[in-house]
């Protein structure tokens, strides 16, 4: 076990959770130690699973790194403390994988993103779904020509999220939180994933490949920020990428993205790593793909030299979409009558939603371009480089 490198978690609870399992599955392989967790108040003995042992506590993230001598910090924490977070750790020589959206704007994202690298230190960003085999192999197919000239990307999300998702925390749904930037928005946060694997699978990554943002911004939930919105970005490759996603949907599915070609089209289900070839002269075919833990992934790095799979500089392209939601207009509220509550799911559903998000993806398309009568048109933000 002496090999195997000390974990600091930041942030257990929540989504947390699914970070203490990891690093339990990969303590089982002697890969990573759980040194330690900081929390604001400490796990129980039985908020832990079994076999990690006694990690050390604490509220005070850096005095913890010191302590424990962790190599690295893994961070799902609220999105406005990333940054600061991620810098402590940088200071004292300790790697990152940083949780998904790496910070609440561009600004606050070039702050973690140059710190880190004067740093010297690596960091990885938490887009779990770049970390499958599928995206290898759809940038392969793409390039050989499997279905033509591509036309755009489309990404397609229709989830559900009851009311109480929105008071799970303080900055649950808030585009700011006393007077700092949160932006928990649909694209934004629950389905970033939708947003960041269009955007990676035409190549469009870094922030200067993107020269136009459009966004559609809705809400039909008590909330401050948006759950009902669609964005397309216009790329310097020249293909467009839109994707539309929701949290009331009536029948919530699998996300997925679509690469169009003028010969046929691959959709890949990113939480599956399950991919759908269908082209002109040939029968549908179907394939599912391993994947890289990103966790396992940073630990490869640092004793290898693996290549990193989620640097700063691959999120540019999705930090300038969280900075043109961030920049937009608030989100307007669905009209009465536009949405219903289900009441034994207390969860809000817009009517027809399912299939908008799908046309949008199919089409690239934005709402108001679909003709729902409830959306504004879009607001286009030109991206300075």
């Amino acid at each position: 076990m002496s090999t195997a490198v000390p974990v600091v978690l930041a942030g257990a609870r929540g989504h947390g959770r699914w970070h203490l399992d990891n690093i339990r599955r990969l303590q089982d392989k002697g890969i990573v130690r759980l040194a330690g967790i900081c929390e604001l108040t400490p796990l129980t003995a039985e908020e832990l699973p079994e076999g990690l042992g006694s990690p050390e506590q604490s509220a005070d993230f850096g005095a913890l790194l010191d302590s424990t001598g962790a190599s690295v910090a893994v961070i799902c924490t609220p999105i406005p403390t990333h940054t600061d977070l991620a810098l402590t750790a940088a200071r004292r020589g300790v790697h990152v994988l940083l949780e998904k959206p790496p910070a609440p704007s561009y600004a606050e994202f070039r702050r973690m993103a140059d710190g880190v690298a004067e740093a010297g230190v690596v960091c990885q960003i938490g887009f779990q779904s770049l970390g499958s085999r599928a995206v290898p192999a759809i940038r392969e197919l793409m390039a050989q020509g499997a279905i033509g000239e591509i036309v755009g990307i489309g990404g397609a999300g229709a989830w559900a999220r009851a009311e109480a998702y929105y008071r799970r925390a303080p900055w649950a749904g808030k585009r700011r939180l006393n007077g700092v930037d949160v932006i928990d928005g649909v694209l934004t946060n629950p389905l970033a994933h939708a947003v960041a694997t269009a955007l990676a699978l035409g190549g469009t990554v870094q922030a200067e490949d993107v020269t136009a943002i459009e966004t559609e911004l809705l809400r039909a939930n008590d909330i401050e920020s948006d759950d009902t919105s669609c964005v397309r970005v216009t790329t310097t490759a020249g293909h467009r990428v839109v994707v539309a996603a929701t949290l009331c949907a009536e029948d919530p599915d699998e996300p997925y993205v679509v690469v169009h070609g003028d010969r046929g089209r691959i959709t890949f289900w990113y939480k599956q790593d399950r991919v759908l070839l269908q082209r002109a002269g040939h029968g549908p075919e179907e394939s599912e793909y391993d994947r890289t833990d990103l966790l396992e992934n940073l630990v490869e790095h640092l004793i290898d030299g693996a290549d990193l799979l989620v640097t700063p500089e691959t999120a540019g392209a999705f930090m300038k979409v969280v900075e043109a939601i961030r920049l937009a207009p608030d989100p307007a509220q669905l009209p009465t009558g536009t949405w219903q509550l289900l009441p034994d799911e207390q969860r809000r559903v817009v009517p027809g939603i399912d299939g908008l998000v799908a046309a949008a993806a199919d089409n690239l398309a934005l709402y108001s371009e679909l003709g729902a009568a409830w959306a504004l048109p879009a607001r286009t933000k030109e991206v300075s480089t």
